[in-house]
């Protein structure tokens, strides 16, 4: 008979897209929120995506390729945009920590939107649509009333443009860097938890107190504050 802890928990492959434009205002993201009604995630406030289907894989049966079509394709079905391989940059890949109900490999890609498509949302998964700048997202999600709802990997991703002031800048940062692998390990804290990333010096050892440099998010009472410092 199997033990609890010998159950391995699927991962499911997926893919988001970080979809940005030049407002009139500076830099913006595109944000969806996922149905309140729904499941997995309800309510909260994400990028485009989603799992990685049979038919987005390639005959070779490549991975990445496969991470690509579905990109383009969660775009399409979410948000009514269309978008090309040739416009994703590899930003970075997201596995869910163990011990979640439901486990993802998710590879994030940013896109600039330059031709002035007009989001149309699905109204079944999706219900709303916003363009903020990273900032705004980011200072809405501390508010105490009535935050923003976003996941880590949503929160991370903003706050690593939040300093750009266009398209072009984010793209130039995010094509000349590897794309980051984040594998988070999860440490209970008062009211929340901890998400350590590598790089944090409590990492190895899951020591939330260990000295050193810190990558790192803190989840209390819903509200997020990520840290990275060396």
């Amino acid at each position: 008979m199997l033990e609890t802890s010998d159950i391995v928990e699927p991962v499911y492959p997926a893919a988001t897209v970080v979809l940005l434009r030049d407002g009139s205002a500076g830099l913006e993201a595109l944000l969806v929120q996922r149905n309140k009604t729904v499941q997995h995630m309800g309510g909260m406030w994400v990028f485009p995506g989603g799992k990685v289907d049979e038919a987005d894989y390639p005959g070779d049966r490549d991975a990445y390729r496969a991470a690509v079509n579905a990109a383009i394709r969660e775009t399409r079905e979410e948000a009514g945009l269309d978008i090309s391989a040739e416009q994703l940059v590899y930003l970075s890949h997201w596995t869910t920590p163990e011990g979640a109900k439901r486990r993802f490999a998710t590879w994030f890609f940013l896109a600039i939107l330059e031709d002035g498509q007009q989001v149309v949302v699905d109204g079944g998964e999706i219900s709303l649509h916003r363009w903020l700048s990273p900032v705004t997202a980011l200072r809405e999600a501390a508010d105490d009333d009535h935050p923003l709802r976003l996941m880590p990997p949503t929160y991370v991703s903003l706050a690593d443009i939040a300093d750009c002031d266009s398209c072009a800048q984010a793209r130039e940062r995010m094509g000349n860097r590897d794309a980051v692998m984040y594998v988070p390990r999860m440490v209970g804290i008062d009211n929340g938890i901890c998400f350590l990333y590598e790089g944090d010096a409590g990492y190895e050892q899951l020591a939330i107190d260990a000295e050193g440099g810190r990558h790192r998010l803190y989840m209390i009472d819903n509200h997020l504050k990520y840290i990275r410092q060396a």
